[in-house]
């Protein structure tokens, strides 16, 4: 199957769940350290995936991981009590 002129090759099963192993470990990571992670999603699949990512670490930690769309290019998972943190690029 040929994607749509612009559009992306979705990923099969295997490199879906190794992209949400890695957004996991890694994301998980960083709220972990700072109570919150900004993180690029352009796409309804990549808005999907993170949603999944953070249901998975709120039932990895036994505590509410947050997701919000910050505009329309990213996301913010958090912790609560880091809601209302300024938004930063992920990593520097």
């Amino acid at each position: 199957m040929q994607p749509a002129e612009g559009g992306s090759t979705p990923l099969t099963e295997e490199e879906e769940q190794r992209a949400r192993a890695v957004l996991f470990s890694d994301l998980g990571n960083i709220v972990a350290e700072r109570g919150w992670v900004r993180f690029p999603a352009y796409s309804p699949e990549e808005r999907r995936r993170l949603v999944d990512v953070a249901h998975r670490l709120s039932a990895h930690w036994g505590q509410q991981v947050f997701i919000e769309a910050e505009d329309q290019c990213a996301m913010k998972l958090y912790l609560a009590g880091y809601g209302s943190q300024p938004a930063n690029p992920l990593l520097p």
